[in-house]
């Protein structure tokens, strides 16, 4: 049985395009005792897989060329070697950007396309959801009544977190690209407002609509709206960096001018990353699907259908070109929700 792959081919100067990739062929490997064979029908396409397309190393391994790009699927069990994987059982997971995936039993987690349509799972009650999540939980912590601002906030994690401070009772304000981004930001998601970064007068719009200041910022871009946000921020304000998409691409770095405003109103900077603090999974899980079955989380994908899409659909979203998350539908026969 014939197996289908996406390669890294070269290192982008700036924005990857189609020379980054490679498609291959091989022959499907069966599983050994404690694998599975999966059939995937879903890939998710990230932000952290530029950063990997670097030449050196970044929080994460730099990718090799020739390497198969990896990232999460959800896919069918086909092939079993574990008593804990019954054939037909729906798994999630990281592997390879591949029509079939030779995984480890252990390294896999059920999920159940009764309670959820499958993209969910990549997206709002996946790793997106999760981190979403843990930069309110663990370093916002907002209390009913602040303020929360969200970059990128009609994007995968952006979305949830919108709409968890919302839940925890927040004024949550959104920034995002494009005046059609921040009606579906305000409407679908309910957020108090939502600030188009590309309009002429968004500096005017931040300073109105923040002149009361932020008590907590969920950062998914760094860069400019970073420098321009700090003076807006309160005494004692917590600033959750979880991504650096307007520098993933740049080919010269933005500069912080503004750090006085960190240092003057002690305000707490801090990265994080999902894999620091996997015991509070659990907690998340259990929290995400309690509010998506409530009704009060909403969960978005943009889906582009075939393996041979995953390269534009990849660079589709680090141009925010989608709404929610972004993913690539491989098959068309799943027999449930996508």
């Amino acid at each position: 049985m014939k197996n289908e792959s996406i390669r890294f081919a070269k290192h982008p100067n700036g924005l990857p395009d189609a020379s980054c990739f490679e498609f291959t062929q091989e022959q499907v490997i069966r599983p050994a005792h404690g694998e599975v064979l999966i059939e995937n029908h879903l890939l998710s396409v990230d932000p952290y897989i530029r950063m990997r397309m670097e030449k050196e190393d970044s929080y994460a391994p730099a990718m090799r060329l020739g390497e198969v790009i990896v990232g999460r699927t959800i896919g069918r069990v086909v092939e079993s070697k574990d008593s804990r994987y019954a054939m037909g059982s729906w798994v999630v997971g990281r592997h390879a950007w591949q029509l079939y995936s030779l995984a480890s039993a252990d390294d896999l987690q059920t999920i159940d396309p009764d309670l959820a349509p499958l993209s969910a799972y990549l997206g709002a009650l996946g790793s997106t959801g999760q981190t979403a999540w843990l930069g309110l939980h663990l370093l916002g912590q907002p209390k009913p009544g602040e303020t929360v601002l969200v970059s990128a906030a009609a994007g995968a994690v952006g979305s949830v977190a919108i709409q968890l401070a919302k839940d925890y009772g927040c004024r949550a304000i959104g920034i995002a690209g494009g005046s059609s981004k921040c009606d579906w930001v305000r409407t679908k998601l309910d957020a108090h407002d939502c600030l188009d970064y590309r309009a002429s007068d968004f500096e005017s719009a931040l300073s109105e609509a923040l002149k009361e200041g932020v008590d907590f910022y969920f950062d998914n871009v760094a860069g400019s709206i970073l420098d321009q946000v700090l003076p807006k921020m309160k005494l004692h304000g917590r600033i959750a960096l979880c991504g650096l998409v307007s520098q993933y691409n740049a080919k010269t770095v933005d500069g912080l001018f503004n750090l006085r405003s960190l240092f003057n109103k002690r305000v707490r900077l801090e990265g994080f990353l999902l894999s620091d603090h996997k015991s509070l999974l659990p907690k998340a899980n259990s929290d995400l699907m309690t509010a998506y079955r409530a009704g009060k989380l909403h969960h978005e994908a943009s889906i582009y259908d075939g393996l041979d899409q995953a390269p534009t659909a990849f660079v589709d979203m680090l141009k925010g070109r989608s709404l929610g998350k972004q993913l690539v539908r491989l098959r068309s026969d799943a027999g449930c929700p996508i």
